[in-house]
Protein backbone atom coordinates (compact mmCIF):
# COMPACT_ATOMS: atom_id res chain seq x y z
CA UNK A 1 0.00 0.00 0.00
CA UNK A 2 0.98 3.31 -0.91
CA UNK A 3 2.13 5.43 2.33
CA UNK A 4 1.91 9.71 2.76
CA UNK A 5 5.39 10.81 3.50
CA UNK A 6 3.62 14.41 4.42
CA UNK A 7 0.77 16.16 4.28
CA UNK A 8 0.83 20.02 2.88
CA UNK A 9 -1.03 22.83 4.24
CA UNK A 10 -4.16 24.51 3.02
CA UNK A 11 -3.19 26.81 0.17
CA UNK A 12 -0.05 25.38 -0.83
CA UNK A 13 0.58 26.67 -4.33
CA UNK A 14 4.09 25.54 -5.85
CA UNK A 15 6.36 23.69 -3.89
CA UNK A 16 10.39 22.44 -4.47
CA UNK A 17 12.89 19.54 -3.35
CA UNK A 18 16.48 20.02 -2.63
CA UNK A 19 19.06 18.27 -4.12
CA UNK A 20 19.54 15.86 -1.56
CA UNK A 21 15.88 15.10 -1.95
CA UNK A 22 15.77 16.11 2.00
CA UNK A 23 14.04 18.64 2.11
CA UNK A 24 10.57 20.30 0.86
CA UNK A 25 9.96 24.17 -0.13
CA UNK A 26 6.21 25.07 -0.28
CA UNK A 27 4.88 28.31 -1.17
CA UNK A 28 1.45 29.63 -0.38
CA UNK A 29 -1.05 31.31 -1.28
CA UNK A 30 -0.91 33.96 1.68
CA UNK A 31 2.90 34.34 1.19
CA UNK A 32 4.15 32.17 3.37
CA UNK A 33 7.03 29.81 2.68
CA UNK A 34 6.96 26.79 4.54
CA UNK A 35 10.54 24.12 4.73
CA UNK A 36 10.22 20.19 5.10
CA UNK A 37 12.34 18.62 6.67
CA UNK A 38 13.16 14.66 7.08
CA UNK A 39 12.70 13.37 10.30
CA UNK A 40 14.37 9.72 9.48
CA UNK A 41 15.80 9.22 5.83
CA UNK A 42 15.13 5.53 6.55
CA UNK A 43 10.93 5.94 6.75
CA UNK A 44 11.06 8.82 4.20
CA UNK A 45 8.82 11.29 6.63
CA UNK A 46 8.84 14.92 6.47
CA UNK A 47 7.65 17.40 8.96
CA UNK A 48 7.26 21.34 9.15
CA UNK A 49 10.57 22.80 10.51
CA UNK A 50 9.93 26.66 9.59
CA UNK A 51 7.03 28.83 8.30
CA UNK A 52 7.60 32.78 7.87
CA UNK A 53 5.93 35.50 5.78
CA UNK A 54 7.42 36.62 2.63
CA UNK A 55 5.73 38.66 0.80
CA UNK A 56 1.94 39.66 0.80
CA UNK A 57 0.88 38.07 -2.62
CA UNK A 58 0.72 34.37 -3.15
CA UNK A 59 4.17 32.95 -4.30
CA UNK A 60 3.95 31.32 -7.56
CA UNK A 61 7.47 29.75 -7.98
CA UNK A 62 10.06 28.46 -5.84
CA UNK A 63 13.72 27.22 -6.74
CA UNK A 64 16.73 26.19 -4.28
CA UNK A 65 20.07 27.64 -4.53
CA UNK A 66 22.75 25.13 -5.75
CA UNK A 67 24.09 23.30 -2.35
CA UNK A 68 27.40 24.69 -2.23
CA UNK A 69 26.10 28.16 -1.69
CA UNK A 70 24.06 27.22 1.07
CA UNK A 71 20.34 26.40 2.44
CA UNK A 72 18.72 29.15 0.28
CA UNK A 73 15.41 29.71 -1.89
CA UNK A 74 14.41 32.50 -4.71
CA UNK A 75 10.96 33.02 -4.45
CA UNK A 76 8.27 34.55 -7.45
CA UNK A 77 5.19 36.64 -6.48
CA UNK A 78 1.77 36.96 -7.85
CA UNK A 79 2.90 40.63 -7.98
CA UNK A 80 5.72 39.89 -10.12
CA UNK A 81 8.27 40.27 -7.31
CA UNK A 82 11.66 38.07 -6.86
CA UNK A 83 13.38 37.49 -3.40
CA UNK A 84 16.04 35.15 -2.29
CA UNK A 85 15.80 33.51 1.63
CA UNK A 86 18.87 32.14 3.18
CA UNK A 87 18.31 30.11 6.51
CA UNK A 88 21.29 31.28 8.79
CA UNK A 89 22.60 30.39 12.46
CA UNK A 90 22.87 33.02 14.92
CA UNK A 91 23.18 32.53 18.96
CA UNK A 92 20.37 34.70 19.92
CA UNK A 93 18.22 32.85 17.56
CA UNK A 94 19.38 29.43 16.81
CA UNK A 95 18.48 28.48 13.24
CA UNK A 96 16.12 30.67 11.25
CA UNK A 97 15.51 32.26 7.66
CA UNK A 98 16.30 36.29 6.30
CA UNK A 99 15.91 38.02 3.64
CA UNK A 100 18.75 38.28 1.71
CA UNK A 101 17.68 40.30 -1.54
CA UNK A 102 14.69 41.59 -3.80
CA UNK A 103 15.72 42.06 -6.89
CA UNK A 104 14.57 45.31 -9.15
CA UNK A 105 11.35 44.91 -10.79
CA UNK A 106 10.80 48.20 -12.51
CA UNK A 107 7.78 47.32 -14.10
CA UNK A 108 7.55 43.86 -15.45
CA UNK A 109 7.17 40.84 -13.84
CA UNK A 110 9.34 38.16 -13.00
CA UNK A 111 7.89 34.98 -14.61
CA UNK A 112 10.55 32.29 -14.32
CA UNK A 113 14.30 31.96 -12.96
CA UNK A 114 16.71 28.80 -12.86
CA UNK A 115 19.96 29.39 -11.43
CA UNK A 116 23.55 28.07 -13.21
CA UNK A 117 26.94 27.02 -11.54
CA UNK A 118 29.24 27.88 -13.79
CA UNK A 119 32.91 27.45 -13.33
CA UNK A 120 33.58 31.47 -12.28
CA UNK A 121 30.53 32.21 -10.20
CA UNK A 122 27.09 31.72 -9.46
CA UNK A 123 24.46 32.73 -12.18
CA UNK A 124 20.48 33.70 -11.81
CA UNK A 125 18.50 34.16 -15.11
CA UNK A 126 15.80 35.66 -14.81
CA UNK A 127 12.43 36.09 -17.56
CA UNK A 128 10.34 38.69 -17.38
CA UNK A 129 6.53 39.86 -18.74
CA UNK A 130 7.80 42.04 -21.08
CA UNK A 131 10.04 39.95 -22.96
CA UNK A 132 13.33 40.94 -21.67
CA UNK A 133 16.19 38.58 -20.02
CA UNK A 134 18.60 39.40 -17.27
CA UNK A 135 21.56 38.07 -16.46
CA UNK A 136 22.64 38.22 -12.89
CA UNK A 137 26.20 37.66 -11.32
CA UNK A 138 26.85 36.80 -7.24
CA UNK A 139 29.88 38.86 -6.66
CA UNK A 140 30.99 36.82 -3.76
CA UNK A 141 30.13 33.05 -2.69
CA UNK A 142 29.79 33.52 1.00
CA UNK A 143 26.94 36.87 0.78
CA UNK A 144 24.23 35.93 -1.40
CA UNK A 145 22.90 39.46 -1.01
CA UNK A 146 25.61 40.81 -3.46
CA UNK A 147 24.70 40.32 -7.11
CA UNK A 148 25.41 42.52 -9.92
CA UNK A 149 23.48 42.88 -13.36
CA UNK A 150 25.51 41.07 -15.93
CA UNK A 151 23.40 40.81 -18.85
CA UNK A 152 20.11 41.91 -20.25
CA UNK A 153 18.44 41.38 -23.98
CA UNK A 154 15.31 39.94 -25.42
CA UNK A 155 14.96 36.46 -26.83
CA UNK A 156 15.20 37.05 -30.38
CA UNK A 157 17.93 35.78 -32.65
CA UNK A 158 17.79 39.60 -34.53
CA UNK A 159 19.39 41.22 -31.69
CA UNK A 160 18.60 44.62 -33.31
CA UNK A 161 14.80 44.09 -33.34
CA UNK A 162 12.81 46.55 -32.08
CA UNK A 163 9.37 45.50 -30.75
CA UNK A 164 6.24 47.25 -29.75
CA UNK A 165 4.45 46.35 -26.12
CA UNK A 166 5.28 42.78 -25.64
CA UNK A 167 2.79 41.07 -23.12
CA UNK A 168 4.23 37.84 -21.84
CA UNK A 169 2.03 35.15 -19.47
CA UNK A 170 4.60 32.68 -18.95
CA UNK A 171 8.01 31.69 -19.38
CA UNK A 172 10.16 28.82 -19.08
CA UNK A 173 14.31 28.19 -18.78
CA UNK A 174 16.61 25.25 -18.64
CA UNK A 175 20.36 25.38 -17.73
CA UNK A 176 22.81 22.89 -19.47
CA UNK A 177 23.13 21.00 -16.86
CA UNK A 178 27.11 20.34 -18.20
CA UNK A 179 30.24 21.29 -15.97
CA UNK A 180 33.27 21.88 -17.73
CA UNK A 181 36.26 24.24 -17.57
CA UNK A 182 35.92 24.34 -21.41
CA UNK A 183 32.40 24.36 -22.19
CA UNK A 184 30.97 28.32 -21.49
CA UNK A 185 27.39 28.70 -19.90
CA UNK A 186 24.51 27.99 -21.84
CA UNK A 187 20.69 27.93 -21.46
CA UNK A 188 17.52 27.68 -23.24
CA UNK A 189 14.56 29.73 -23.36
CA UNK A 190 11.01 30.15 -24.55
CA UNK A 191 8.18 32.62 -23.56
CA UNK A 192 4.66 32.45 -24.01
CA UNK A 193 3.49 35.66 -25.33
CA UNK A 194 2.20 38.12 -28.06
CA UNK A 195 5.32 38.37 -29.71
CA UNK A 196 5.77 35.34 -31.98
CA UNK A 197 9.73 35.80 -32.07
CA UNK A 198 9.83 36.08 -28.60
CA UNK A 199 8.72 33.03 -28.16
CA UNK A 200 10.55 30.31 -30.04
CA UNK A 201 13.04 28.29 -27.97
CA UNK A 202 16.49 30.22 -28.44
CA UNK A 203 20.00 28.39 -26.53
CA UNK A 204 21.87 31.05 -25.27
CA UNK A 205 25.86 30.44 -24.85
CA UNK A 206 28.27 32.66 -23.34
CA UNK A 207 31.40 33.96 -25.35
CA UNK A 208 34.03 34.76 -23.07
CA UNK A 209 35.88 36.25 -25.90
CA UNK A 210 33.66 39.18 -26.25
CA UNK A 211 31.83 39.11 -23.05
CA UNK A 212 28.73 38.63 -24.12
CA UNK A 213 25.51 36.36 -24.76
CA UNK A 214 24.85 34.97 -27.97
CA UNK A 215 22.23 33.07 -29.45
CA UNK A 216 23.60 29.89 -31.14
CA UNK A 217 20.27 27.98 -31.95
CA UNK A 218 16.54 28.20 -32.18
CA UNK A 219 14.40 25.07 -31.27
CA UNK A 220 11.34 25.44 -33.81
CA UNK A 221 10.52 24.71 -37.45
CA UNK A 222 9.85 27.47 -39.55
CA UNK A 223 6.22 26.57 -39.38
CA UNK A 224 6.47 26.15 -35.55
CA UNK A 225 7.75 30.10 -34.72
CA UNK A 226 4.81 31.31 -33.77
CA UNK A 227 3.86 29.00 -31.15
CA UNK A 228 3.95 29.43 -27.51
CA UNK A 229 5.98 27.74 -25.31
CA UNK A 230 5.16 26.15 -22.07
CA UNK A 231 8.28 24.59 -20.74
CA UNK A 232 12.29 23.44 -21.67
CA UNK A 233 13.87 20.95 -20.05
CA UNK A 234 17.42 20.46 -20.70
CA UNK A 235 18.34 16.90 -20.24
CA UNK A 236 21.82 15.60 -18.48
CA UNK A 237 24.75 14.25 -20.19
CA UNK A 238 26.60 11.73 -19.64
CA UNK A 239 28.59 10.76 -22.61
CA UNK A 240 26.38 11.59 -25.78
CA UNK A 241 28.75 14.16 -28.25
CA UNK A 242 25.47 15.29 -28.38
CA UNK A 243 22.39 17.39 -26.24
CA UNK A 244 18.54 16.69 -25.98
CA UNK A 245 15.81 19.57 -24.76
CA UNK A 246 12.71 19.24 -24.69
CA UNK A 247 10.37 21.86 -25.72
CA UNK A 248 6.75 21.77 -24.98
CA UNK A 249 4.04 23.69 -26.68
CA UNK A 250 -0.03 23.27 -27.46
CA UNK A 251 1.05 20.81 -30.50
CA UNK A 252 2.87 18.65 -28.30
CA UNK A 253 6.29 17.65 -26.87
CA UNK A 254 9.11 17.96 -28.78
CA UNK A 255 12.26 16.36 -28.41
CA UNK A 256 15.52 18.20 -30.00
CA UNK A 257 19.07 16.71 -31.05
CA UNK A 258 21.41 19.95 -30.30
CA UNK A 259 24.96 19.42 -32.33
CA UNK A 260 28.48 20.45 -29.92
CA UNK A 261 30.57 21.70 -32.49
CA UNK A 262 29.61 25.24 -34.24
CA UNK A 263 30.04 26.42 -37.84
CA UNK A 264 31.53 29.48 -38.74
CA UNK A 265 29.12 31.64 -37.88
CA UNK A 266 29.04 30.69 -34.31
CA UNK A 267 25.46 28.63 -34.66
CA UNK A 268 24.87 25.21 -33.20
CA UNK A 269 22.76 22.35 -35.76
CA UNK A 270 19.56 21.52 -34.27
CA UNK A 271 17.31 18.54 -35.21
CA UNK A 272 13.71 17.77 -34.30
CA UNK A 273 13.57 14.03 -33.44
CA UNK A 274 10.30 13.53 -32.45
CA UNK A 275 6.89 14.88 -31.33
CA UNK A 276 5.48 13.69 -28.00
CA UNK A 277 1.50 13.53 -27.99
CA UNK A 278 -0.16 12.47 -24.88
CA UNK A 279 -1.58 15.08 -22.53
CA UNK A 280 -4.91 15.91 -23.94
CA UNK A 281 -3.89 20.01 -22.55
CA UNK A 282 -1.28 22.10 -21.63
CA UNK A 283 1.94 20.59 -20.50
CA UNK A 284 3.16 22.38 -16.98
CA UNK A 285 6.04 20.95 -16.23
CA UNK A 286 9.06 18.48 -17.60
CA UNK A 287 11.89 16.94 -15.69
CA UNK A 288 14.48 14.62 -16.84
CA UNK A 289 15.87 11.61 -14.73
CA UNK A 290 20.00 11.81 -14.06
CA UNK A 291 21.19 9.99 -17.29
CA UNK A 292 19.18 11.82 -19.50
CA UNK A 293 17.27 9.03 -20.83
CA UNK A 294 14.02 9.57 -19.36
CA UNK A 295 11.55 12.42 -19.34
CA UNK A 296 8.69 13.00 -16.99
CA UNK A 297 6.16 15.36 -17.73
CA UNK A 298 2.82 16.71 -16.06
CA UNK A 299 -0.17 18.89 -17.14
CA UNK A 300 -3.35 20.29 -16.54
CA UNK A 301 -4.78 17.22 -17.47
CA UNK A 302 -3.57 15.72 -14.24
CA UNK A 303 -1.18 12.98 -15.74
CA UNK A 304 2.13 12.71 -15.52
CA UNK A 305 3.96 10.22 -18.39
CA UNK A 306 7.12 8.47 -18.63
CA UNK A 307 9.16 9.06 -22.22
CA UNK A 308 12.17 6.96 -23.45
CA UNK A 309 13.79 5.89 -26.68
CA UNK A 310 13.98 2.65 -27.47
CA UNK A 311 17.38 1.85 -29.13
CA UNK A 312 16.66 2.66 -32.79
CA UNK A 313 16.41 6.20 -31.40
CA UNK A 314 12.54 5.91 -31.63
CA UNK A 315 10.61 7.49 -28.98
CA UNK A 316 7.35 6.43 -27.11
CA UNK A 317 5.68 6.90 -23.78
CA UNK A 318 7.09 4.35 -21.24
CA UNK A 319 4.80 4.26 -18.04
CA UNK A 320 1.72 6.52 -17.27
CA UNK A 321 0.87 7.89 -13.66
CA UNK A 322 -2.23 8.41 -12.58
CA UNK A 323 -3.69 10.45 -9.35
CA UNK A 324 -5.46 8.52 -6.88
CA UNK A 325 -9.27 9.32 -6.70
Amino acid sequence: MDKSILTLDKGTRCTAWNYSGQRLAAGLVDGSLLIYDSTDPASSTFISTSRFKVQESSILKVVWVPPEYGDAVACIGADGTLSLWEEVTEDTEGHHWKLCKCFDRNTSQVLDIQFGDAETCLKLVAAYSDGQIKIYELLDTLELEKWQLQAEFQNVIDLVSNFGHASCVSASISWNPQRSEVQQSSFVLGFSSNVPALNSPKVWEFDLDHQRWLPVAELSLPEEKTDQVSAVAWAPNIGRPYELIAVATQKGISIWHLGSNPDADGRLSAQKLATLSGHDSEVWEMEWDMSGTTLATTGSDGMVRLWQSNLNGMWHEQAVLTPAS
